[in-house]
């Protein structure tokens, strides 16, 4: 299966059915922003602390230190911001609202649209770029100077390529910022999760649908468009950070909404990691 194409589709299926993550902010969301006062998630549940988007490069802080007495109500005007992977009419246009100049890259052509959407009935300028997360070949090098990764690798087969590509276009002190799921929740089958069958490990990791879901269960969520995922063990979410040449300065855990396993543990994962 060529995964990029199918998860494309699927995205768009998305879009059409209403998933939460497709649905534009509306016009309030947007006039607080240009106040100031906005907000926006890396997960499901906790905002992304405002000193999160402190750049060093910005603050002519020392960029060999990473640590930063940055306000709560800390500006992004004049950022140039790379939302990666993702699309959907809700983190870009409200970046562009605060006055950073943004680009939006995702794979699904109808999140774009979201976007795009916005933007025209905003009066806000954002580029949006059809691509895969993995190559960013289309971009200039050290072009940015945030990287804003929602949950969203694990509609990816590799994640490494990804951390490499966000350390390649941004400048020098330049911060990204990613959220990802925890992996010990793909040890356990969908039902389970959505608290239909009891917690009971099943699966080994990593994790993917395509290679390990019962062949039944895969053709019910490829007859219902749902997109695929796969998990990508701590070594490659973080270890693939700092081997790309990262410093992680910061990290907080979040929990999914309506989901069994978060009544016991965190559920996903967000970093801050600063470009040397």
């Amino acid at each position: 299966m060529d995964i990029q194409s199918y998860n494309r589709d699927a995205w768009d299926i998305q879009v059409e059915q209403g998933n939460p993550w497709t649905q534009p902010v509306s016009h309030e969301i947007i006039a607080n922003a240009r106040r100031g006062e906005w907000s926006v998630l890396l997960t499901e549940q906790k905002s992304v602390p405002r000193e999160w988007f402190g750049v060093p490069s910005r603050l002519t802080h020392d960029v060999s230190r990473f640590t930063f007495d940055v306000s709560p109500t800390h500006s992004i005007a004049g950022y140039d911001i790379l939302c990666l992977a993702s699309g959907g009419g809700q983190q870009a246009p409200t970046f562009a609202a605060a006055g950073a100049h943004v680009t939006v890259l995702d794979n699904s052509p109808k999140q774009l649209e979201r976007d795009r959407f916005v933007a025209e009935r905003e009066g806000l300028e954002i580029v949006t770029i059809e691509g895969d997360a993995r190559d960013l070949s289309m971009l200039a090098d050290e072009s940015f100077d945030l990287v804003f990764h929602p949950v969203s690798n694990l509609f990816i087969p590799q994640v490494r390529p990804i951390w490499r590509e966000a350390f390649r276009v941004l400048r020098h002190g330049g911060v990204l910022l990613a959220g990802f799921n925890n992996p010990v929740l793909y040890v356990f089958p969908y039902d389970a999760l959505d608290g239909k069958e009891p917690l009971t490990v099943k699966y080994k990791l990593p994790y993917s649908d395509i290679e390990h879901m019962p062949k039944a269960e895969l053709e019910k969520l490829i007859a219902e468009g749902m997109p695929l995922e796969h998990s990508h063990t701590l070594t490659d979410q973080i270890g693939g950070q700092l081997d790309a040449g990262f410093h992680l300065v910061a990290m907080y855990e979040d929990y999914h909404s309506h989901m069994t396993l978060s009544e016991y543990m965190p559920t996903y994962l967000a970093t801050r990691a600063v470009k040397p």
